[in-house]
């Protein structure tokens, strides 16, 4: 485990590299090993739509990346509301180091999607059957 301060100073330099560019921050964060940038992308130095661009490498919708961007990256273990699509409900989520949705109609979770193409996936789930 990186000290506090060190996974700080690393953070820091991620962010002036990219210059507040997710795509360009993505790619500094694939240069570190592993361990390092998963430390990273669990710590509360990003926020939660750093980490899901990061693993989808896509933009979700305006509304989706505000809520995303209000929330401290830790925030991603329970899950994070992204966006509402027809009846369903899409949360972001990390299980291990691998990116989830949950589809969810109120309370009750109807169907989890994993793997870098689980957000592309649910939306279409929520478009066929929602």
């Amino acid at each position: 485990m990186t000290d506090y301060y060190e996974l700080a100073a690393l953070a820091d330099r991620a962010f002036a590299i990219s210059d507040d560019d997710v795509e360009v921050l993505a790619g500094v964060l694939d240069t570190f090993e592993e361990e390092l940038r998963f430390e990273l992308l669990f710590s509360d130095f990003f926020n939660a739509f750093q980490v899901f661009f990061y693993f989808f490498r896509e933009m979700p919708t305006e509304l989706g990346e505000e809520r995303l961007i209000l929330h401290p990256a830790g925030d991603c273990v329970k899950g994070v509301l992204i966006e509402d699509q027809g009846i369903y409900s899409l949360y972001f989520q990390l299980s291990g180091n691998e990116p989830v949705i949950r589809v969810q109609e109120g309370e009750e979770e109807v169907r989890t999607f994993s793997g870098t193409s689980a957000y592309r996936d649910a939306i279409a789930f929520a478009d066929e059957f929602g």
